[in-house]
């Protein structure tokens, strides 16, 4: 893709084929980096920005990107919320010019109608960038996602049991947006009065002529808003990315929403146009080794996949420290218990040990319900929670890499991701090599020098196998 030019806001029809490619809003952060992986290994020079980045910023020091994304927050958002965060943001995207504008969506599609409403992303997307319909593509096999006749499968974890979504033992207990429909159409009907059609595996099957076929009798005869694209393998995958490039050829901005599989879908086009094979992009998988001291881990997610990557780091020699949250939540203890934080891990690390600091070891632990109850008592509402402990553990990792010199962190949750992030000043990330499928090490800006170049893996929950941490850490 190197033949293409960066210019923003080519908008004729005669530079529509000199466009950027792509570029893309995430609804959460650590899936916004998820797509920094993807378009790394089809080989795009991508940078994800924190905030939307000017047309100066781009022009003077990104001007040779492929690609950009903008990491947002729609997945925790109200519909009230997402139209005053979303619609200015779509506007922005569309100017710059760019051949598909993907809205990124988590790849387990959890969202309601009050909360993340994916529903109401593609009302106001289909507002802004019109077009025939809203290609819908989540399924991502790389990252054990698939959907079938409609119906979406999800892996637990790296080598986990497939389960259908309403059965999945982490989404379907979900507690903010349980996923009891399986059926992506049912459930985004509850979101949005749009309609939304269905290219199924069996359509997906055969000649690219007869897909395409197949397509066009879909749109003609039920019009959608929307066109769900199962996915079950490579093969149906790079099938539906070139419906859906091809639609982008037509488009002045195709919007698209669905998981990183779009950026896995489209790779697949980009390289076989180009005449690359999977080798080409072979170089793009190496594993950059840490030779330059300890790990720092800054966990607060809670999710069973992140457990087991507590447990197997601890047996491998990592230090584990709970951060006291009932003291560090409370106005008169949060000061000596902050300190006290602060001064174990660091001297931990100063002696060489890896070091997790963590708010709970995974979904069953004792101190979430004891803790709802303090903050309940203290009435600090419970969805405030992760935000009081995303700045307290932004600030420890901030005091840590500063006075250490720390040359590569490890965060799990997304929202202890985006708040611990902001603390250290860093406006935009770029992917430097791949790790699990959905956890890869980056590069960091920043214009503090002491974060400038840090190195950042921004773990969700479900991501990585058992021995991610230590993987990160640069351990075989």
């Amino acid at each position: 893709m190197d033949e293409i030019p960066r210019e923003l806001g080519q908008e004729s029809a005669a530079g529509r084929a000199a466009r950027r490619p792509l570029c893309y809003y995430g609804d959460d952060f650590t899936g916004s980096t998820d797509v920094l992986e993807s378009l790394f290994q089809a080989g795009l020079k991508t940078v994800l920005f924190l905030e939307p980045p000017t047309p100066g910023l781009l022009q003077e020091r990104f001007q040779d990107i492929d690609c950009f994304g903008v990491a947002g927050v729609g997945r925790s958002l109200t519909p009230e919320e997402m139209e005053r965060e979303l619609r200015p943001l779509f506007k922005m995207l569309k100017a710059a010019g760019a051949a598909v504008v993907h809205y990124k969506i988590c790849s387990t599609f959890d969202s309601s109608p009050g909360t993340g409403s994916i529903g109401k992303a593609a009302e106001i997307g289909r507002e802004v960038f019109g077009g025939r319909y809203i290609p819908l593509l989540v399924g991502v096999p790389y990252l054990g996602r698939y959907t079938l006749f409609g119906n979406h499968f999800a892996a637990g974890g790296r080598g986990g049991s497939v389960h259908r979504l309403d059965r999945h033992p982490t989404m379907s207990k979900h507690p903010v947006t349980p996923m009891a429909e399986a059926d992506l159409r049912k459930h985004l009907a509850q979101q949005t009065a749009l309609k939304t059609a269905l290219l199924d595996i069996m359509a997906l099957d055969g000649t690219h002529a007869e897909v395409r076929e197949r397509l066009e009798k879909v749109i003609e005869r039920e019009q959608p808003d929307l066109l769900l694209f199962d996915v079950l393998d490579e093969r149906r995958l790079e099938a539906a990315g070139r419906m859906i490039w091809e639609e982008a050829a037509e488009q002045d901005g195709l919007f698209v929403i669905g998981s990183s599989g779009v950026e896995y879908a489209l790779g697949a086009v980009w390289r076989k146009e180009a005449g690359n094979s999977e080798a080409a992009a072979a170089s793009h998988k190496q594993l950059i080794r840490n030779e330059a001291g300890p790990l720092l881990v800054i966990s607060g997610s809670c999710s069973p996949v992140t457990e087991g990557q507590i447990a197997q780091a601890l047996k491998a020699g990592f230090v584990g420290i709970r951060v006291p949250m009932e003291e560090l939540f409370s106005p008169e203890t949060q000061e000596v218990a902050r300190t006290s934080l602060q001064q174990e891990a660091q001297r931990w690390l100063a002696n060489g040990k890896s070091v997790i600091v963590y708010s709970a070891t995974g979904p069953n632990d004792e101190s979430i319900e004891h803790m709802r109850k303090v903050l309940y008592a203290q009435g600090i509402r419970s969805e405030d929670s992760s935000r009081l402990l995303g700045i307290a553990l932004g600030l420890l990792t901030k005091e840590l890499v500063r006075q250490l010199g720390i040359s590569r962190v490890l965060i799990a949750g997304g929202d202890t991701s985006g708040y611990v992030t902001r603390e250290l000043g860093i406006y935009a990330l770029e992917c430097i090599s791949v790790l699990d499928p959905g956890g890869p090490l980056c590069r960091a800006f920043s214009n503090e020098p002491q974060f400038d170049g840090l190195e950042l893996v921004l773990k969700g929950g479900q991501v990585g196998g058992v021995d991610f941490f230590e993987r990160v850490a640069g351990y075989r």
